[in-house]
């Protein structure tokens, strides 16, 4: 029900970032540097190339006007060139190091930063290449650098396993620290896709409940000048001569008129589905069920005995979080699927229930989350293959939990097989008019 939207939504896009962040990161970097250097050297009154020193950080400085010169502050910089501009503050911090005293200087863990805001903000594939040159740089400075900026009479020798230590910390950093940010940003990422994709469906459905409604009420707006042309025609067509050469116009405005008529009657029948609408429970279980029988999968409604159900609002989060449960319901099924609704005076209870494999141990306890699909068998479609993006659980939580619900998942206990999902709600939550139960 819901692959066309996410389709359409959840095209491959590019992680662009903007310049303007990477340029104000950039200065505080070329701020602390020449703080640091200045200090060293004429602070603490230890030597060492200061000239060279400043002569990179400017470097680093004229890069960042140059930036700023050619391109907007708001523009957005593509993933590659993202890239470069990282790697060059890696070489430019290890040419700062190696001019300093390679790994001994403790500054040597900065290397972690350009590899961090890569993982945050570029593809993997980008933030791994920063990360093998980062190593790769810390590696050739256990080697080659200028000794470090210490007290001349009692110079600071540090042992070579030392030195291993280190560089070993450096690179258990990057890649423990990087994969870390990697996997936090892209979960925020994936979730912000979501919802989006939860608003857009929600959106599209609140639409076509008012086009449905819109149509209901021009039918019967219509209705009168309708009726009054009805009447002049068939007036026109008394008063002509049956040989005047206006008759057969006359008898076509009839005709077209009777024709409108009929169109409005049409329209007159469809079901009301104005946002604001209330229906019984019984009728909206039906709403969702009826477009998937003839699936080749039994669908058994059981509703409680009691004769009066309860009556909510045509909540389109309703129609489409149950309809796509339902819908994961007749996929996976064997034979028979189960819709059962219960109500109390105090809550309202529907549950979906399966003859198929159930729910994957592996995903038992993360559905609900965007992305999470199961390596079970699942229907095909017509062309011979499965779809979903692993969304359509989440979008149906989601839904369902803005109408005020709460959805439970649990697989039958042996030795029967087949997926339980439970969906209960307050009486009050259910029964309130649409624009209280969707926020």
């Amino acid at each position: 029900m819901l692959d066309g939207t996410l389709d359409q939504l959840h095209l491959p896009q590019r992680r662009n970032v903007r310049l303007d962040t990477l340029l104000r990161l950039r200065w505080l970097a070329i701020i602390g540097q020449t703080t640091a250097v200045v200090v060293v050297h004429y602070g603490l009154d230890f030597p060492l190339p200061i000239w060279a020193c400043l002569a990179v950080i400017a470097l680093s400085a004229w890069l960042n006007v140059a930036l700023r010169v050619r391109f907007a502050p708001t523009q957005r910089l593509e993933p590659e060139r993202a890239a470069w501009l990282l790697a060059f503050d890696i070489a430019e911090l290890a040419v700062l190091l190696f001019l300093t005293g390679g790994l001994q200087n403790p500054f040597a863990f900065l290397f972690l930063a350009p590899v961090l805001l890569s993982a945050t903000a570029l593809p993997p594939r980008l933030t791994l290449m920063l990360g093998g040159f980062a190593v790769l740089c810390a590696t050739v400075l256990v080697f080659a650098h200028y000794p470090l900026p210490w007290d001349a009479e009692d110079p600071l020798e540090l042992p070579w396993i030392y030195l291993l230590g280190v560089w070993l910390s450096i690179l258990l950093a990057i890649g423990f620290i990087g994969v870390y940010a990697w996997q936090l940003t892209e979960e925020g990422r994936q979730l912000a896709e979501a919802l989006a994709a939860t608003e857009l469906v929600l959106a599209r459905e609140q639409a076509l409940s008012q086009l449905d409604g819109l149509a209901a009420a021009a039918a019967h707006e219509l209705g009168t000048p309708l009726s009054t042309i009805s009447v002049i025609a068939k007036e026109l067509e008394r008063a002509i001569e049956p040989n005047s050469p206006h008759a057969d116009d006359v008898k076509l405005l009839q005709e077209q008129a009777q024709r409108c008529a009929s169109i409005l009657g049409k329209l007159n029948e469809l079901p009301s589905s104005e946002p604001f609408d209330s229906v019984p429970l019984s009728a909206l279980i039906e709403e969702v069920v009826a477009p998937h029988r003839n699936f080749g999968v039994a669908i058994d409604v059981a509703l409680a005995h009691d004769p009066a159900p309860p009556m909510g609002a045509r909540n389109p989060a309703i129609l489409y979080g149950l309809g796509n449960l339902l819908e994961n319901a007749v996929d996976f099924a064997h034979d028979r699927v189960e819709v059962t609704a219960d109500w109390t005076e105090d809550d309202i209870a529907v549950t979906i229930s399966d003859d198929g494999p159930g729910f994957a141990p592996e995903i038992m306890d993360r559905i609900g989350e965007p992305y999470v699909r199961s390596t079970r068998r699942r229907r095909t479609n017509a062309a011979g293959e499965t779809s979903g993006l692993g969304l359509g659980f989440f979008i149906a939580k989601t839904l369902l939990e803005r109408s005020g619900a709460t959805v439970d998942f649990e697989n039958r206990a042996y030795p029967d097989r087949g997926a339980v999902i439970r969906v209960r709600w307050e009486r009050s939550n259910f029964e309130r008019p649409l624009a209280f139960a969707a926020t």
